[in-house]
């Protein structure tokens, strides 16, 4: 009999182990990275805390419900940060003239990018959002009824769904930008900021970018409002939140196109 043919998945496994043993070889550094990571958490949580513990409800939610929000919001960004965040080292590796080693690998690119590197101290903020989003569970009166059970999965898997996708968006644009990291994080990074509030209290300009163009109100208001039973502003009433497979294949349809382009623009580092 033959020798069994490598998976496909075998090169993306062998990348990946070797990042996390690097990682892992120098335990005071790995330490501090994740202590760094684990701070950055809890200042997060802090500011929303001092938010809502000073007001009594913001956007017809109370101290409970923001933790519910938070903890949506939070623990799918977190997770899809750990997968597809450094996908922003894209710039540095089209200054450099790194990227053109991936082009000579017979994977596709973005698998390529996705797994060139992983941070395990971002686990450590993942670990502070799934804490707050099960203290926003117990605190929280829900009626787990099944249809409630698979709304909450259905929201956690479209949201890191939404994260991840605006990152890729993100990276596809950094074709054309190269140094244009700072428009790109306002709709990454700050998009996971305006997830973290409640959408009902913004304009209604910012109700339309943060609920449609960049759907970022399906990772946590939505759900939030839903699970709570509470009806929602007009543009975003709470049966909506049913509608978040819907808004992450908008996202990952504009991801894709926006990749394709970059791919089909980026001419080689000259090197």
């Amino acid at each position: 009999m033959g020798e069994a043919r490598p998976s496909r998945l075998t090169p993306y496994r062998a990348v990946l182990g070797s990042r996390l043993r690097a990682q892992r070889a120098y335990p005071l550094s790995f330490a501090t990275d994740l202590l760094s990571a684990f701070l950055i958490g809890l200042v997060e949580f802090a500011e929303m805390w001092v938010i809502f513990h000073n007001v009594t409800r913001l956007g017809g939610l109370d101290l409970n419900g923001m933790l519910l929000l938070f903890g949506l919001s939070n623990t799918c960004f977190a997770i899809a940060d750990m997968v597809v965040g450094h996908a922003d080292t894209l710039p540095t590796y089209i200054r450099m003239g790194q990227l053109d080693a991936f082009y000579l690998r017979p994977q596709p690119l973005l698998m390529q990018l996705m797994t060139s590197d992983i941070q395990l101290r971002r686990i450590a903020r993942i670990g502070v959002a799934a804490t707050v989003l099960v203290f926003g569970l117990v605190r929280n009166d829900i009626q787990w009824t099944p249809a409630h059970v698979v709304l909450f999965v259905i929201t956690l898997l479209s949201g890191i769904a939404i994260f991840a996708g605006l990152f890729v968006c993100a990276a596809g644009a950094q074709f054309f930008l190269i140094d244009g990291a700072e428009l790109t994080n306002s709709f990454t990074y700050g998009g996971s900021y305006a997830s973290m509030q409640p959408t009902s209290v913004f304009p209604t300009p910012m109700k339309l970018v943060f609920g449609f163009l960049v759907p970022v109100a399906f990772t946590s208001y939505l759900p939030t409002i839903a699970l709570l039973g509470q009806p929602g502003p007009a543009l975003l009433p709470h049966w909506l939140a049913w509608a978040a497979p819907f808004a992450a294949l908008w996202v990952w349809a504009a991801a894709l196109f926006l990749w394709r382009l970059g791919t089909r623009h980026y001419q080689g580092g000259g090197g």
